[in-house]
């Protein structure tokens, strides 16, 4: 199987990954008080979505 490599990737992909790098902690952030205040199963769903998607950026997944 073929090893990924980001460098290989298009700049606009680049950038976008660098754009969700940013913002994606200060989301979970917001959506976690969110969750705690009022939780809702779709709260649940899309702070596990975020959490995913921080996991998956910061260990170099995605």
């Amino acid at each position: 199987m073929k090893r990924f490599n980001r460098y290989s990737l298009p700049p606009w992909v680049r950038t976008m990954r660098g754009v969700c790098a940013q913002f994606i902690i200060p989301f979970c952030i917001f959506q976690g008080i969110r969750t705690i205040l009022l939780p809702t199963t779709f709260d649940v769903l899309l702070l596990t979505i975020f959490i995913a998607i921080a996991l998956a950026i910061y260990l170099e997944v995605i």
